[in-house]
């Protein structure tokens, strides 16, 4: 995905999580969105400073500068087309959170397009909707 380590890019996409909902982003909101101590936050927000990725200014919060709101955004579409599937293949809610958590910064991007256009596809033929969620209740409530 890019240079970032892992913690980098799920901190850029917590931001951005949090700037969508909210307008704006404060330390003690991330924190509370990683479930991370503040002092941890800060750290982070200085690196990702010094990178370019965000204005931090303290007492304030924190902006998604372009590069940083452009990974921001991917990681958390990556998260969502993730998560979406596996709870399409009924992943309970818990695991499928933690491993599109996971899978997010291992998968190729060709991947999950693929993946994205899949979904896409099953959403627009509810038939094949139904048919493949049967089939996996099925096999579920078997094992």
């Amino acid at each position: 995905m890019s240079n970032l380590s892992r913690k980098a890019e799920d901190y850029l996409e917590a931001i951005y999580r949090v700037v969508t909902e909210k307008g704006y982003a404060r330390t003690k909101d991330v924190a509370l969105e990683l479930g991370v101590q503040p002092s941890t936050v800060v750290e982070m927000f200085r690196k990702l400073h010094s990178f370019g990725l965000i204005e931090y200014r303290k007492y304030e919060g924190v902006v998604l500068r372009p590069e940083g709101e452009k990974i921001g955004r991917s990681v958390h579409l990556r998260h969502q087309t993730l998560k979406e599937f596996l709870l399409l293949l009924k992943i309970p809610e818990r695991i499928a959170e933690a491993d599109a958590c996971f899978m997010e910064h291992e998968l190729h991007p060709e991947t999950i397009q693929q993946i994205r256009l899949l979904l896409d596809c099953i959403e627009s033929n509810p038939d094949t909707a139904g048919t493949l969620s049967r089939h996996l209740l099925t096999a579920h409530l078997s094992h």
